[in-house]
């Protein structure tokens, strides 16, 4: 078991607010790099690219390169992170979670800096430091860096499609199951959970949970959303691992992946998976039904026709994604549980075929 202290990478740069595509040479400058490498997620530089350079060009920051992210291929990242001139001091990721996650990954094999941009908040990927590549075939989380900076313009974010936020909404929502399995972990003799890194966690989705909102789109309602979301990036930092984030109903989430020819988007896959868990736990399952329904991602996910007996697949290959841990989705009389609640709940039963 983990005992030890351990020292940790927070972000030295960390601007949340409106406006902020248009200023990041200003947000950056402070961190005196010289020259940094740029990439896109697709369609990105076409919306922002041109804002981005010229607050670089206004502060004296050079451009080496350009790159387009169109995939995430673990070799293609891996051959474009040493394809980086060697006088580039810091890369800056523009995008999605693809763009983030490509970047994250070069700025950890090149032992650089990095810039996290994220043009939506489909989940904490943009301040976390995993990356999820595909590795023959399959999406895999793979060791990468903490972000040296994070900037988030809450216009961006609140003109992204409507999905995203809902994906965000349900990986955020997962911190109240995950940390509930955490605890049982120790409970159980497997892991000595990191108090501090519980109480970040706990604070994040707890402050997120009880904000106050008319629209998804409200500003209050987005800053609160990324805010809490980059606390899970510090939580899991300080942890060492996902697990103040990541619980039973991310591994279910990860089985989908595995089988589904078109899986969801990585938090609304959690979003429902964590409502089951809360239910298998029996632990704050009304906090959660009432911001899945309040937000509209239940009305959401409705439109998506995600299958039943998907979930009841994902369940039982649940325990096999990540053996060392010990959820409450690894004890098989849980698993029963999980999915007579999927045939016999009614939230369920609305919003799954």
């Amino acid at each position: 078991m983990k005992t030890s202290t351990h020292r940790i990478a927070i972000p030295s740069i960390l601007e949340i607010g409106k406006g902020n595509i248009k200023n990041v040479g200003n947000l950056i400058k402070k961190a005196l790099f010289k020259k940094v490498l740029i990439c896109f997620g697709e369609g990105i530089e076409e919306l922002f690219g041109a804002s981005i350079r010229e607050s670089l060009k206004e502060v004296n920051i050079e451009i080496s390169k350009s790159e387009i992210i169109s995939n995430i291929n673990f070799e293609e990242i891996s051959l474009k992170a040493f394809e980086i001139s060697n006088d580039v001091e810091a890369l800056i990721g523009v995008g999605g979670g693809k763009a983030i996650d490509a970047v994250k990954y070069m700025s950890f094999l090149k032992k650089l800096p990095f810039i996290s941009i994220p043009t939506s908040t489909s989940n904490d990927g943009f301040s976390s430091q995993g990356a999820s590549l595909l590795v023959n075939g399959r999406r895999m989380s793979l060791s990468a860096k903490t972000p040296y900076g994070i900037i988030i313009d809450i216009d961006i974010i609140k003109g992204a499609p409507e999905k995203f936020i809902f994906s965000g909404i349900g990986d955020l929502v997962s911190n109240i199951t995950a940390l509930y399995d955490w605890k049982f972990e120790e409970e159980n003799g497997k892991v000595i959970i990191d108090d501090f890194a519980t109480m970040i966690s706990k604070k994040a989705v707890n402050s997120f949970v009880r904000t106050e909102f008319k629209s998804i789109k409200d500003d209050l309602f987005l800053k609160e959303l990324v805010e809490s979301l980059t606390l899970n990036g510090i939580s899991m930092e300080i942890a060492g691992d996902s697990s103040p984030a990541s619980g039973a109903e991310h591994l279910i989430s990860h089985a989908l992946d595995k089988f589904i020819e078109t899986p969801q988007l990585h938090g609304i896959q959690v979003g429902i998976a964590t409502y089951i868990m809360s239910k298998v736990q029996n632990h704050r399952f009304e906090r959660i039904s009432k911001v899945l329904t309040e937000t509209g991602f239940f009305e959401y996910v409705k439109t998506l026709k995600m299958k039943k007996e998907d979930f009841k697949k994902a369940i039982d290959m649940a325990p096999s994604i990540k053996s060392n841990r010990y959820t409450y989705i690894h004890v098989e009389e849980n698993r029963i549980l999980a999915k007579k609640i999927i045939d016999e709940d009614e939230i369920l039963n609305n919003v799954l075929i």
